[in-house]
């Protein structure tokens, strides 16, 4: 029996999102597994926005419990880190016994995004703009994510998909 892979990602929120669902399916059929997409799910869209969100949650979480495997995108997302909701969706699957599986374009340390202008020393600390402190534990992402999944590959979804088959 195909297993079944959760597509996880800002791809959603793509002006052409049914698209790259679509050929996201495509490819995990391709290789061999089962692509659920969250914009494969049915949500009345005709109700009070809040229910409508909910919904999508549910509908989304249904479909997590449901997979074998999460594959999400965790590149940056309105900013240096992923989706906020992709992060909850790993966690979530995480939490559950899933494997979980990340992509990124730019697999570099976390701390090397940041530009020289953007960034300050203090007492062997890297801080932000806003006077943070950087994380800085040679992943290329918070390690909260990097040290719960299974893996984080460079490239994109077929990447991931070649990695794990």
């Amino acid at each position: 029996m195909s297993k079944k892979i959760y597509i996880a990602g800002f791809d959603v929120f793509e002006t052409d999102s049914i698209e790259i669902g679509k050929k996201y399916v495509k490819l995990c059929q391709d290789y061999g597994f089962i692509g659920l997409y969250p914009l494969d799910n049915e949500v009345d869209f005709n109700q009070e926005k809040r229910k409508i969100a909910s919904d999508i949650f549910e509908a989304n979480r249904k479909m997590i419990e449901e997979a074998d495997i999460v594959v999400a995108n965790l590149n940056s997302f309105r900013g240096y880190e992923p989706d906020s909701g992709t992060v909850w969706e790993c966690g979530y699957a995480t939490g559950l016994g899933k494997k979980v599986y990340g992509y990124m374009e730019d697999c570099s340390d976390y701390i090397d995004r940041f530009s020289k202008n953007e960034t300050s020393v203090k007492e062997n600390y890297t801080l932000d703009k806003d006077g943070l402190i950087i994380e800085d534990f040679n992943h290329p992402i918070n390690l909260m994510i990097a040290c719960s999944v299974d893996g984080i590959i460079e490239g994109g979804f077929e990447d991931v998909l070649k990695a794990i088959k």
